[in-house]
């Protein structure tokens, strides 16, 4: 009997010192600086609300910004999806000849190769946007050119720097240097005038000129109602060049 008696004053005490203890935090300033804090926030989204019903066309426009700015972040390329276009750059080109080989497209790939095997390519995310650019030595290198912080490379110089820019999912500069990565333009610079200015044949063009070449080898299939034309026509030629013989011969017996 004793115990729960014991038991409850002791549960009651526990239960008042806590409701004190939050009374005494919400009377706190700490209580009163998140009060007036989430009022605050409180009233900016009721004016957000209240602007955006008023000014449908200023709300979607912010709110385009806003996804189209998601949207980026969430197809920034990093560093990893550059050194595989890299190399599937470096893989697509090694499969061709030298001779038909793009110099402008083998050059830039190769320069960046190369400066990935050295160990000199760099990378930079903005967000929204990422850069790559060359630096002057390794990162694990232990020269007192590299290491020392006053003989670093400044900002003002990084744009001179870069090599690439990554948007939207893609290596933009890499993409336009492999663009006709199979043609080589050193075979078209002797050509005459009137060559040089005639443009390539249009991928439709080529389709169609290569359905053409296809067909040209295919064996000639004749239906029965060509094979009668023919036939009649045939006949009729006959007949006619009969008729012009003996027409000659009465002329010459004559």
């Amino acid at each position: 009997m004793a115990a729960s008696l014991v038991l409850k004053r002791w549960c009651s005490n526990a239960v008042q010192s806590k409701g004190s203890r939050l009374e005494r935090l919400r009377n706190s300033r700490v209580g009163a600086w998140c009060r007036s804090l989430l009022a605050d926030y409180k009233e900016a989204c009721r004016e957000v609300v209240v602007g955006s019903w008023e000014r449908p066309f200023k709300a979607s426009v912010y709110l385009s910004l806003l996804g189209g700015a998601w949207a980026c972040y969430l197809t920034n390329p990093d560093d990893a999806s550059f050194e595989t276009s890299l190399l599937e750059s470096a893989n697509r080109l090694g499969l061709l000849s030298p001779w038909i080989r793009s110099g402008t497209s083998d050059g830039h790939v190769q320069g960046l190769v190369r400066l990935r095997n050295e160990g000199r390519l760099r990378y930079a995310s903005l967000g929204v946007a990422s850069l790559t650019y060359r630096a002057d030595y390794d990162p694990t290198a232990s020269l007192y050119e590299a290491r020392c912080s006053f003989l670093s490379v400044p900002w003002a110089e990084l744009w001179d720097r870069v090599l690439d820019v990554g948007f939207a999912g893609r290596w933009w500069l890499l993409d336009a240097r492999m663009k006709d990565h199979d043609v080589n333009e050193e075979q078209f610079r002797h050509l005459p005038p009137a060559m040089a200015a005639t443009s390539p044949p249009s991928a439709a063009e080529t389709e169609r000129n290569e359905k053409l070449h296809a067909d040209s080898w295919k064996p000639l299939v004749m239906s029965q109602e060509d094979v009668e034309l023919e036939g009649g026509e045939q006949a009729a030629e006959e007949s006619r060049t009969t008729g012009q013989e003996a027409q000659t011969d009465t002329q010459t017996q004559l």
